[in-house]
């Protein structure tokens, strides 16, 4: 089962991405993951993405495509997959369309306050990557890593002003995504504003309504 994680910035797809990963038995596919991979080796990619990322930008779309179809055609996508982060563009989405297929494409949604809350105060690990959150989920000790003792910073995009022209730039290019997929009749809108449990709840009633319908 192929399936597209959709909303913007903060909205919580990678914890359901995660979630849904275990559950179906399929790779989850982030892209901002990869991107950051690629910036971390340093190499003349990584240089450019980690620009763009710093500045709350998209990374161009040929380029992610070509990094995408890549990633796409492992032996561990056979199965399926849930994509969490691509596409972000019409552009991308099309060349998604000639790279495989996709059954559904899940819509995540909140208010646009509690996206800046949420991203504004998460921590990341710098040794293992572990994700915390100032208010909702905080180490036991202040900016130390519960899993590995590695101390905790905030990422350069998740500052309150790249956050907010992130959150512009997905209203710009990326929400159009929306009436794309709803034209092709794979669209299910998600309330995202509960906890991680009770969205995934909802998420997994959609999921299982779909395949009930697809035999």
């Amino acid at each position: 089962m192929n399936i597209i994680l959709l909303g913007p910035p903060g909205i919580g797809k990678g914890t359901q991405a995660i979630m849904l990963s275990e559950k179906l038995g399929i790779p989850k596919i982030t892209t901002g993951d990869i991107m950051r991979e690629e910036a971390k080796n340093g190499t003349e990619l990584g240089k450019k993405v980690e620009d763009y990322m710093n500045r709350g930008e998209l990374v161009p779309d040929r380029t992610v495509i070509k990094i995408m179809s890549k990633r796409l055609s492992s032996k561990d996508c056979k199965k399926g997959f849930v994509l969490d982060g691509f596409p972000r563009t019409l552009v991308q989405a099309g060349g998604l369309e000639k790279i495989t297929k996709i059954d559904l494409v899940l819509n995540l949604s909140a208010p646009k306050k509690d996206l800046i809350e949420r991203m504004a105060g998460r921590l990341t690990c710098r040794s293992c990557g572990s994700i915390y959150h100032r208010k909702y989920s905080p180490p036991k000790k202040p900016n130390v890593c519960d899993a590995c003792g590695g101390g905790l910073y905030r990422r350069e995009d998740q500052k309150e002003s790249i956050i907010k022209k992130r959150l512009e730039v997905y209203e710009r290019q990326t929400k159009p995504l929306t009436e794309y997929y709803k034209k092709r009749g794979l669209l299910k809108n998600i309330n995202a504003e509960g906890t991680k449990e009770e969205v995934a709840k909802t998420v997994g009633k959609v999921i299982k309504n779909f395949m009930v319908k697809s035999k």
